[in-house]
């Protein structure tokens, strides 16, 4: 039998959110000259040129033995790490920039900003661009970067490493070298940023890290792209950027501090949950983020919490995999006032960054509602 009330909808149809709009200003003169100087450069050299951003991490560490995989310290540069892959004077044109060299656990606001300037600089100039960069908050940076940049078709590919550069077999120097060869070759531009780690390409706005040990360590279902295998590259798919992810125009002055996005904080669900813990943070903060359980289930208490507060609340969940529907959202007596948005596919750390973008830009709740719906949710 026929059901009529059965509707199907896709997720996400309009590429309108997810692209930047071109605006008829004297920067956007002045970028057009560039590129066109840029292409006309282009005619006289056969290389790509490639821009390298070091921020440490552990494929810029040091252990104090070759058998030693933790407690290790961040001690190498750029240059360094460049001395011990194989030789690509054939493969491209290197130019490298050190921002930072620090575990990405202590990648702040302010380094965040000097990555994106650093990448908005070496648009116009290069054919490619690798961010060296520690595991453990890669995939923030990688999404932050994929929602805030135009690239265009550029490669951006981030890069790093699960054992540090003295471990008996460090993994840090293939996964570079791997990754210079990705952002070289042509059939990696228009695929959005990329993650280059242990032979596999992955799209930078869906990796999470899944493993804390494990050389395998983004291995999740969404946006596993293809590999690198005896120096070549191999891709699944023809190019294609994701679907549904919202670019914010930030429009930073080179002599301006980075700014400062607003306070959200992540609470964890998890059985016996104190429902005050909602009140707690969010008189600190201008939005929060709640890893629930399950595909977005929370005790009635805590719905109840939730649904009070006065700031935009994503449900996201604590299950590496999966998503977060609409349909286990709690239902707000007057739904116009509904302040509770579901994160969809994106994790507890990026519907924090998509939040704080959304704040940053004041949006309207239904204007964030409808970002999030990119990815499904709203």
């Amino acid at each position: 039998m026929v059901n009529n009330r059965l509707e199907i909808t896709t997720i996400c149809p309009d590429a309108e959110n997810s692209l930047f709009t071109i605006e008829s200003s004297e920067i956007e003169a002045q970028r057009a000259a560039a590129v066109a100087a840029a292409s006309a450069a282009d005619q006289h050299r056969t290389l790509p040129r490639i821009k390298i951003l070091g921020t440490g991490g552990t494929i810029a560490s040091k252990g104090a033995s070759s058998s030693q995989t933790a407690g290790y310290h961040v001690d190498l540069t750029i240059q360094e790490l460049l001395e011990s892959i194989p030789d690509i004077s054939a493969v491209c044109e290197i130019e490298y920039e050190q921002l930072c060299n620090v575990d990405s656990k202590d990648i702040n606001e302010e380094i965040l900003f000097k990555i994106y300037r650093a990448v908005s600089d070496s648009l116009q100039s290069f054919d490619g661009i690798v961010i060296t960069h520690g595991t453990d908050t890669m995939a923030e940076t990688a999404f932050f970067i994929e929602s805030t940049i135009d690239f265009g078709e550029l490669p951006v590919v981030f890069v790093g490493s699960m054992r540090p550069s003295t471990s008996v077999s460090a993994d840090g120097p293939m996964n570079l070298y791997q990754a210079i060869c990705i952002a070289s070759d042509s059939k990696s531009r228009g695929r959005g940023v990329l993650v280059s780690l242990n032979d596999q390409i992955s799209s930078g706005y869906y990796i999470t890290k899944t493993n804390a040990n494990s050389l395998e360590s983004f291995n999740v279902r969404q946006g596993y792209l293809g590999n690198f295998f005896n120096n070549e590259v191999h891709y699944y798919y023809p190019p294609s950027k994701p679907l549904g992810c919202h670019k914010f125009k930030l429009r930073l002055e080179d002599s301006s501090p980075a700014p400062k996005l607003p306070t959200v904080c992540i609470v964890y669900a998890h059985q016996a949950m104190d429902s005050e813990l909602i009140d707690i943070v969010a008189e600190r903060c201008e939005g929060m983020v709640v890893a629930a359980l399950g595909a977005g289930t929370l005790p009635e208490i805590v719905n109840t919490r939730c649904l009070a507060q006065d700031i935009p609340m994503v449900f996201s969940k604590r299950a590496m995999d999966g998503m977060v529907p609409n349909a286990n959202l709690p239902k707000s007596a007057d739904k116009s006032k509904c302040n509770i948005i579901a994160s969809g596919y994106l994790n507890p750390e990026k519907s924090r960054i998509l939040l704080q973008l959304c704040l940053a830009k004041k949006y309207t709740m239904e204007e964030t509602r409808h970002v999030f719906c990119g990815v499904y949710g709203g």
